[in-house]
């Protein structure tokens, strides 16, 4: 490469891992991934892992900064990273990063946040807050509502530049434990999300206002009434559970009434199905720019002065 980064930005997560060469100002000039997930790495080697990653950008000069969020800083990862404690900002998050060694200089790692509810159940994420602070960039809205679609959703709450709550939506893996491991499952055919179907589950989980039990085992029994084509049973489950979250998360964050507009940040398909969803309910919703992960690791990295920022 004719061209040094100023920043070696890892989003580390348990399947992938997502590395950027980040130049002056945060421009992100080379983008790789790797099948380097925490979970993928059976003997623990992080650092042979980083290796592998690193060997196209080699030589590195020692001189330049590296920073990682994601499982990598979980108990399962290189090193557990306590989590900073809501409400957290970029300043708060920064405090408690902690550094491991790796070839003679030090790899940062970004902590996650942690919340208590109200009825004081804990709620964490890891990897997700360098997505949310690198979508918001250096605006700091009076109040914003993430949503991060995926295994397990994540909705943010974002106040003045702070994380202030979130909560944790399993619908990912329901989907897939359903569809896989229940008598649901029995009556699918295809892994093609049908998009009427799933404009339609959508619509049940609206006309029942979220009430999912019932509502599950009518995946079941529209088929067997030939009601439900069996190519079309998977794209009206996950209209159905994505169509829930969207109705079940306003209020558990605590918006009782109008429920401020979404901002989306995911992989494009599943970002297209919670757009489709969030149209049919009613809810106003944008998709934010990509890069997030590298953009709020560039951020992380100027609070706590591994990089300066260009004016």
């Amino acid at each position: 490469m004719s061209r040094l980064p100023s920043l070696i930005a890892l989003d580390w997560g348990t399947t992938n891992l997502h590395c950027y060469r980040i130049g002056d100002g945060g421009a992100v000039m080379d983008h790789r991934d790797w099948p380097l997930g925490i979970m993928q790495i059976a003997d623990g080697d992080f650092a042979a892992a980083l290796e592998r990653a690193m060997k196209p950008w080699q030589p590195l000069p020692p001189e330049i900064p590296i920073i990682a969020s994601g499982m990598i800083g979980s108990r399962q990862g290189w090193k557990e990273v306590p989590y900073a404690l809501c409400p957290a900002g970029l300043d708060d998050i920064a405090k408690v990063m902690v550094p491991v060694e790796w070839n003679g200089r030090r790899v940062w790692l970004v902590p996650g946040v942690s919340c208590i509810d109200g009825r004081g159940i804990p709620d964490v994420i890891r990897g997700e807050e360098v997505q949310i602070f690198g979508a918001a960039g250096d605006a700091s809205p009076e109040q914003a509502l993430f949503v991060i679609p995926g295994t397990h959703s994540k909705w943010v709450v974002v106040q003045k530049g702070r994380i202030v709550r979130f909560a944790t939506f399993m619908t990912g893996e329901m989907f897939a434990v359903l569809k896989g491991h229940s008598i649901l499952g029995r009556m699918m055919q295809g892994a093609a999300v049908d998009e009427a179907a799933f404009r339609r589950g959508v619509e049940e989980a609206k006309a029942v206002g979220g009430r999912l039990l019932h509502s599950l085992f009518g995946v079941r029994t529209l088929g067997l009434f030939g009601k439900l084509p069996e190519a079309e049973a998977a794209g009206y489950l996950s209209g159905l559970l994505i169509g829930t979250e969207l109705l079940e998360a306003p209020a558990v964050l605590g918006f009782e009434g109008r429920t401020p507009p979404l901002v989306l940040i995911g992989q494009a398909g599943l970002a297209r199905h919670y757009g489709a969803a969030a149209n049919s309910l009613g809810l106003a919703i944008r998709e934010a720019a990509p890069d997030g992960a590298a953009a709020g690791l560039w951020r992380l990295a100027c609070t706590i002065g591994l990089v300066k920022e260009v004016a």
